[in-house]
């Protein structure tokens, strides 16, 4: 969903100038670079261990090429001058962080990918979906088209008996091979049965009809071929089996373990998906093959009969259920000004309890910047975002207060407060079902092999008492 935020991250073949997809992933483990000792001068001329370089100024990254600049992209050798002067950045993110975040995992592989994100827990967390560009496949130094991927959480036990995320599994392909994907989501109720947004075959024009902003470097293509798919994942029902397998005959029907649409809905590009916390629901988002553009649509996931949510001009994407079902979070460029804002809908019921629409609709964010990827806390008191607020060459996560239901409330007296305090991209940010961990798309780590800068990784962290705005 760097399609998807869902935001967008629609398949988000987002590439931001920090690297990036329902997403707009600035398309976004290595452990970041200690600080660089400090210089080891001999008094004399007996033999001398090798001289650590000293940063030329606070900020920049050490690597095996050079000093890596966050804020331009750029690597100078240890022995050449200094990096222009550029805006200072915090090479102390935990310090940053602290109380808000701690206990971070990298947990996709840059040697893997070359960019991964956009990544969803299953609601046992066991499990989590995300989409990434397998390194092998990349062609003349450009990323490949996402892939899906689902992988098994690693933990531990500490003395106390707690337990704690420490990486990933061998993740699992689950798209088709040539196929572009974006935007994954578990069922609540089936965790093995998954819905992710793909084109199945290779698109045709994967690259027609995009978002994307004129004067930045972010954008994701909207492949007309795009559809809503559901499929099995064996290895996940498996984890999640009552009574051991006594037979080998399939658990499913075997069409079942292919990506298929879950549903035609006319016209071309339909992705950004998730479901309502019960399961009943499916939210999406969906281009309007004639006007070119995007509103949000439900549908049931019993008698596919589907309302229309939204109905404005500019594209309306990446929506999630509130806890309760009752509300959507979603980001729109609302006013057709390059800017995406977050919004809030209260959904509207028949005496069946079937969505019919939406009965208010709250502005959260209405400035300047680019907001989007907007995903409720378990207490649905308020949401974390992604904005361009700190700059484009440095996506952040921010927390928002949620405006209350049913009650017109400016968006300037909502409580805001910044999460992510690190160079590069910072998005495209969830919550665990329990609120416990979140997990996100960065560029925090080390530059990797030949690669220019940090790519996009997925990572996790446990979350403090400080986190709400």
């Amino acid at each position: 969903m760097f399609a998807r935020y869902r935001s967008t991250a629609a398949l988000l073949a987002c590439t931001l100038a920090a690297g990036c997809s329902k997403s707009n992933e600035p398309t976004h483990a290595a452990k970041p670079d200690a600080a660089p000792p400090a210089e080891n001068v001999a008094a004399n001329h007996e033999a001398a261990a090798p001289q650590e370089p000293t940063p030329p100024r606070e900020g920049l990254i050490k690597t095996e090429k050079g000093w890596y600049d966050p804020q331009t992209h750029t690597i100078t050798p240890f022995e050449g001058a200094a990096p222009a002067d550029a805006p200072a950045s915090n090479a102390d993110w935990r310090a940053a962080e602290a109380g808000m975040l701690s206990d971070y995992v990298q947990l996709t592989d840059p040697a893997m990918f070359s960019r991964a994100g956009e990544a969803y827990f299953d609601p046992g967390m066991n499990w989590i979906i995300f989409q990434a560009s397998p390194r092998a496949q990349m062609k003349e130094g450009e990323d490949a088209p996402y892939s899906m991927y689902v992988a098994k959480l690693q933990k531990e036990t500490d003395d106390q008996g707690a337990e704690r995320i420490v990486g990933l599994d061998t993740p699992i392909r689950v798209s088709a091979a040539g196929s572009h994907n974006t935007c994954g989501f578990f069922n609540p109720a089936e965790p093995w049965r998954i819905i992710f947004g793909s084109t199945i075959i290779e698109p045709i024009a994967p690259d027609a009809a995009g978002y994307q902003r004129g004067g930045s470097r972010y954008a994701w293509a909207f492949p007309s071929e795009m559809e809503v798919c559901t499929r099995v994942v064996q290895e996940i029902f498996d984890t999640y089996r009552p009574s051991p397998k006594l037979t080998t005959e399939l658990d499913f029907l075997p069409s079942e373990y292919t990506a298929k649409p879950l549903f035609k809905h006319p016209g071309g590009y339909d992705a950004e998906c998730a479901y309502s916390p019960d399961g009943r629901w499916i939210v999406f988002s969906s281009i309007d093959p004639e006007t070119k553009d995007a509103d949000l649509w439900i549908t049931n996931t019993t008698t596919f009969e589907r309302v229309r949510i939204t109905n404005h001009p500019g594209y309306d994407g990446g929506p999630f259920f509130s806890p309760d079902g009752r509300r959507l979070c979603y980001r729109s460029d609302r006013q057709q000004n390059e800017l995406l804002q977050v919004f809030v809908a209260d959904l509207a019921f028949d005496s069946r309890g079937a969505i019919t629409g939406i009965s208010a609709e709250h502005q959260v964010t209405n400035n300047a910047h680019v907001n989007w990827a907007p995903y409720w806390h378990p207490s649905g008191e308020y949401m974390i975002y992604s904005t361009s607020e700190v700059g484009h060459d440095n996506y952040e996560i921010f927390a928002v207060q949620a405006p209350p239901s049913g009650i017109d409330t400016p968006t300037e007296t909502l409580r805001a407060k910044r999460i992510t305090n690190a160079p590069g991209f910072d998005g495209l940010s969830v919550f665990s079902n329990d609120g416990a961990y979140m997990m996100w798309t960065s560029q925090r780590g080390g530059v990797y092999g030949d690669d220019a800068k940090p790519s996009s990784q997925v990572w996790v962290a446990r979350t403090g008492s400080n986190l709400a705005p």
